[in-house]
């Protein structure tokens, strides 16, 4: 080889060197920003967590009963997910404000699904609390997360595991970290703001909504009733979990840690928080949502939702189902049975040989 040929190719195996280091420090520096960014999410929301953390006083939850402490990775458990009417602006604080929104999510990590059912906050039900029947939103003014939490439970006939509280600010701040959720708006419509001073004007059609317009959507039901307010509900829910699994979402989840802040409170402990996770791996579980069918009742004089026992009673045994409570064959059972499996709030094994619980 010439000496002019040989110089030409040594310099251009030094330009190949030369980028293979420069992509190899990138690679690292990188792989070290992600990997701190990770550690700092980590730790952000590790102490998120722990001012979020408020266990039920005088309430023993399943998960202490049971033998093996409860793994949402591995076990059925159930989430109630309590909205409350309050906010920096209203300042009514959590024992005097009424649950806007209630919903009721169980999971089940073997079939990787998840139930949520929406109960009307108007629903007329027994409330342990006072012991008498009233709308189910004042469970929480009556006696906070604990009345509220027992109200379910003797409504639907299953034991709550957890509960997820929030209030307007951080349902408005998450949606804002997230970037906004893309979802229909059935009609045109001026609905109150957070403040309930200012109002928000939502137009019909597919679009992203910000926080506060989310929340407008989210709450309004002038135009046609609890029924339909609560499917709304639960598709926002549904469009924040998807824009929560979008590439776009991964650099705002320091935002929407930081949103939830001081806003959200809970029984959950971190480690059980990262258990939910585990549940998620391998993609977002499919959601099935569910409703509780009724008729609007004025007979007393004050507007009230009365539910239908039958379709209460079906959407009972579903979610008793899915939680692992009884077999999938329930409903084929007579009346006694029925109603000692329908009865109980205990965790019961059923063998593979009484049935699935595929409901």
């Amino acid at each position: 080889m010439k000496r002019k040929e040989y110089k030409k190719a040594k310099k251009k195996s030094s330009k190949a060197r030369l980028v293979l280091k420069i992509g190899l420090v990138l690679t690292i520096a990188a792989f070290l920003t992600v990997a701190a960014y990770g550690v700092t999410l980590h730790k952000k929301a590790e102490l998120a967590a722990d001012r979020a953390y408020e266990p039920i006083k005088d309430r023993t939850p399943r998960s202490d009963v049971k033998e093996d402490k409860i793994q949402p990775a591995k076990d059925n458990v159930s989430v109630l997910l309590i909205g409350v009417d309050d906010s920096d602006d209203r300042q009514q604080g959590d024992s005097n404000s009424r649950a806007d929104a209630l919903l009721v999510a169980t999971l089940n990590p073997k079939q990787k699904t998840v139930k949520l059912l929406s109960i009307p906050r108007d629903s007329y039900v027994y409330i342990p609390e006072v012991d008498y029947k009233d709308k189910i939103t004042h469970a929480n003014a009556y006696g906070g997360t604990k009345a509220t939490i027992e109200t379910v439970e003797e409504m639907l006939d299953i034991p709550i595991d957890y509960y997820l509280k929030t209030n307007f600010n951080a349902f408005i701040d998450v949606v804002d970290a997230l970037g906004g959720v893309e979802v229909e708006v059935p009609y045109e419509r001026i609905e109150k703001d957070e403040t309930d001073a200012g109002t928000i004007h939502l137009m019909p059609g597919l679009q992203v909504l910000d926080g506060r317009h989310a929340l407008a959507l989210a709450r309004t039901r002038k135009l046609d009733n609890d029924i339909e307010r609560g499917k709304r509900q639960q598709m926002i829910i549904q469009a924040m979990m998807d824009q929560a699994k979008s590439p776009a979402a991964i650099t705002k989840f320091g935002d929407v840690i930081d949103a939830l802040g001081d806003n959200i409170k809970t029984d959950m402990q971190y480690k059980e928080m990262l258990s939910f996770l585990e549940y998620a791996k391998g993609g977002i579980p499919s959601v099935d949502t569910l409703t509780l069918e009724g008729d609007d009742d004025w007979s007393t004089g004050v507007y009230y939702w009365k539910l239908n026992d039958e379709d209460l009673q079906q959407k009972k045994l579903i979610l008793q189902s899915h939680l692992g409570l009884i077999s999938s064959l329930a409903p084929d059972l007579d009346d006694e049975a029925l109603s000692n499996y329908a009865g109980s709030t205990k965790r019961v094994v059923i063998s593979p040989t009484e049935g699935s619980d595929a409901n």
